[in-house]
């Protein structure tokens, strides 16, 4: 039996990731024997390769300003596990995870037996103790960021009332597919029948994709720069300007703290996925909710700013899709100083490539290091990530000791020069705890 919240979490963590062959007929049969949970809620799903979170989040805050009490699942944690399931932004208490997993427990144990492949895997012990928490009524609508893919992920049993996804990109491929037109298809796993989707700004031959499925489930899909669009107007003292349209919807001027053309793309979907919610419960648009939901959202480890003397950045761009996204901000928005960019890289993912993006910043070094990895999976090795990009004048080096690396880079630092640490969120976790303690 589990008898504390650290026992909870060695019982979630130790559990298998996944299994040999991914379905969704064990996640079913679970939470039909915990009392079918996912069918007692009101949920919005999301997938993407990026952008997941900051567009959960700005839909968040809106609905949040419109009165409603907004439940969230997603991953992976940044500080506390229990980020994973909050209320209004909030993480559940120790108290409450300690409850859940004891509640699913028992089950757990049974499917062990019985089924031969094992019980569930941990992110679907997680999921389904996010199904329980808020079938009990602790939210009026809750908002789910699909895990891994879409199609076979644990939290695709639910029936949403809209599905959104974000961008298609290159991110576990081993598992996904290897083009982009794979990819998207199993994001497009989430769209069910009927229920109207609302599409991000994705190239033409993953769109059609999208398009296809969403046409075969007969699923109304709104697409960016097609059914919404949003026009940036530049960066000033750290906060994003953009306006948005969408048929008679017009917002000037809207502000976001979140920087880049990507972010404002990501709050364009939040604002259509909010105009298509209310359409789908009948309910008021309030322009006033959308202007202040974007303005006070906040999303830790996307571009957030630790430090100002001397500034300090940190980025979760975790895949070769995000520093794709990154890089353009930093060239037109950051052009004074110079700008060291610290990077701790999973080896699973394209380092070689993340890394050569970055090399095309022109008042940029790249500072190459290691950290410890959740479970079995283990960062690039710097020197090596370094002999396959090093290139005439591009200037890498390799510091393997992060904390070692990020004193060395402020010792070298001026008044306009910036520090962007990135890579790994779970890098950039550990950062952030040790940069506000020290």
């Amino acid at each position: 039996m589990i008898n504390s919240y650290d026992e909870a979490l060695s019982f979630i963590h130790g559990r298998t990731k996944f299994k040999k062959i991914p379905t969704l007929k064990r996640m079913r049969r679970f939470l039909d024997d915990l009392g079918a949970p996912d069918k007692q809620i009101n949920a919005i799903h999301i997938a993407g390769t990026n952008g997941k979170g900051s567009t959960l989040a700005f839909l968040r805050n809106i609905l949040q300003a419109d009165g409603h009490t907004v439940g969230s699942f997603t991953s992976p944690f940044l500080i506390k596990f229990n980020e994973r399931i909050s209320v209004n932004g909030v993480p559940i208490s120790d108290a409450e995870i300690l409850r859940l997993a004891q509640f699913v427990y028992p089950e757990v144990e049974k499917l062990d037996k019985e089924l031969p492949e094992g019980g569930p895997t941990e992110f679907e012990i997680i999921t389904a103790m996010m199904f329980k928490y808020f079938s009990e009524g602790h939210a009026d609508i809750v908002l789910i960021e699909v895990g891994l893919g879409g199609l076979l992920d644990s939290t695709n049993v639910i029936l949403p009332k809209l599905s959104v996804i974000v961008t298609i990109g290159w991110d576990h491929m081993h598992i996904l597919g290897d083009t982009l037109p794979k990819i998207a298809y199993q994001k497009a796993g989430i769209i069910k029948s009927g229920v109207p989707v609302i599409v991000g700004n994705i190239p033409p031959e993953p769109l059609n994709v999208i398009k296809h499925v969403a046409h075969e489930k007969q699923s109304p899909i709104q697409m960016f720069n097609i059914d919404f669009r949003v026009v940036d107007r530049g960066v000033q003292n750290w906060i994003q300007q953009f306006d948005f349209e969408a048929g008679t919807f017009h917002f000037n001027n809207l502000q976001t703290s979140l920087l880049g053309d990507y972010q404002t793309h990501n709050a364009g979907l939040a604002i259509q996925a909010y105009l298509t919610y209310c359409s789908q419960t009948h309910s008021t648009v309030n322009r006033q909710s959308v202007i202040d939901g974007i303005k006070e959202t906040r999303w830790a480890g996307r571009f957030e700013k630790i430090s100002s003397r001397p500034t300090i950045v940190i980025d979760g761009a975790h895949n070769i899709s995000a520093v794709d996204q990154i890089v353009p901000l930093i060239q037109t928005t950051f052009t004074n100083g110079h700008v060291f960019i610290l990077m701790g890289i999973l080896a699973d993912k394209q380092a070689d490539k993340m890394v050569e993006k970055m090399g095309t910043i022109s008042n940029a070094s790249i500072i190459l290091t290691s950290f410890k990895g959740p479970g079995n999976r283990h960062a690039a090795n710097p020197d090596q990530v370094k002999d396959h990009v090093i290139k005439d004048g591009e200037t890498v080096t390799t510091i393997k000791n992060w904390r070692d690396a990020i004193k060395s880079t402020l010792s070298k630092m001026h008044d306009d020069d910036m520090l962007l640490i990135t890579g790994s969120l779970y890098f950039i976790s550990d950062v952030r705890k040790y940069l506000e303690t020290n």
